[in-house]
């Protein structure tokens, strides 16, 4: 059922991990930091800086540690992020400073086993001991549901199976629970029928949603998303990315593309637009490609009412 709206949208920016692991060539250490404090001054508070995995699976983010070293502890109310697949990737984590930890799995049992080489159970299985040592160490954990609309081997996927999948990491003690369309599948009503089956479980303040922006859907799906209360999304400058196993996947919702909706909505989220915009085009000579973000490469607006 619609609601109103948020009066404040939190945003996650993936775009230093999710991002730039889909690029073909790996950005360079200090490009990447360079990166990631032009975000801190656009206003982003929350940034997944990188991924400690293996560096042969990805070795886009293989340069983790140097990344965190060179960026040293995150500013005050700020946090830093990394993707953490097992116990060797956790104690590289934490001897970087890392804040926020988070794990990975999937709703969809195929999307898991060609991901991790892994059962949904057995992944779960994995993390167990990530979760335990990552609260242990005062660390915020996050987890991971990929493919939660639909997965590019097994085609739709039902709410109820994400709902099992969200209680399960609920049970890990994840403190937030970022819930993708991986291959960017959903419209609204198909969003807005996974929120209603995920909030009974998950309340909203623990819910964040990643949306893949393959078939223009993303700003669409966010807002049937604020329609139903939800007010936590994750997003990647210049609409950076896509999904190293999932072929055909587009970049993510572009946090630019975000900002403009929730600016035109009057929803505040703390980001400013020309600095966000800087962000992502220093990147652009690194990448060797345009930038998926509409506004990005849009025409500049005269001031906006707010």
């Amino acid at each position: 059922m619609s609601q109103a709206l948020p009066r404040r949208v939190l945003v996650t920016e993936v775009g230093p991990r999710d991002g730039l692991q889909n690029e073909r060539l790996p950005v360079p250490t200090e490009a990447k930091v360079a990166f990631v404090r032009a975000l801190l001054a656009a206003g982003l508070r929350d940034i997944e800086v990188s991924s400690f995995v293996r560096p042969d699976l990805v070795p886009q983010l293989a340069d983790a540690a140097e990344v965190f070293r060179a960026l040293g502890p995150a500013p005050a109310g700020r946090t830093y992020g990394a993707l953490v697949p097992n116990e060797r990737g956790l104690e590289g984590a934490l001897a970087a400073g890392v804040g926020k930890i988070s794990v990975f799995t999937a709703a969809s049992e195929t999307f898991s086993q060609r991901n991790v080489n892994a059962s949904i159970a057995e992944s779960l299985t994995r993390f167990a001991p990530v979760a335990r040592g990552a609260r242990g160490a005062g660390k915020t954990l996050r987890g991971y549901v990929s493919t939660a609309v639909a997965c590019p081997f097994e085609g739709p996927i039902a709410p109820a199976a994400v709902v099992d999948v969200v209680k399960r990491l609920l049970d890990l003690g994840c403190d937030e629970i970022s819930v993708g369309d991986t291959i960017g599948a959903g419209t609204p009503g198909e969003v807005a029928r996974l929120i209603e089956a995920l909030l009974p479980s998950l309340r909203a303040e623990r819910l964040v949603l990643h949306f893949h922006d393959t078939r223009g859907m993303a700003v669409a799906n966010v807002l049937a998303s604020l329609r139903l209360g939800v007010f936590r999304f994750d997003a990647s400058a210049g609409g950076l990315g896509g999904c190293p196993f999932a072929h055909g996947a587009a970049g993510n919702l572009a946090t630019e593309d975000l900002v403009f909706l929730l600016d035109g909505l009057n929803i505040e989220h703390g980001i400013d637009l020309e600095p966000l915009k800087a962000a992502s085009a220093g990147l652009i000579a690194h990448v060797g490609h345009p930038l998926a973000s509409r506004v990005h490469g849009a025409p500049a607006l005269a001031h906006r009412a707010r």
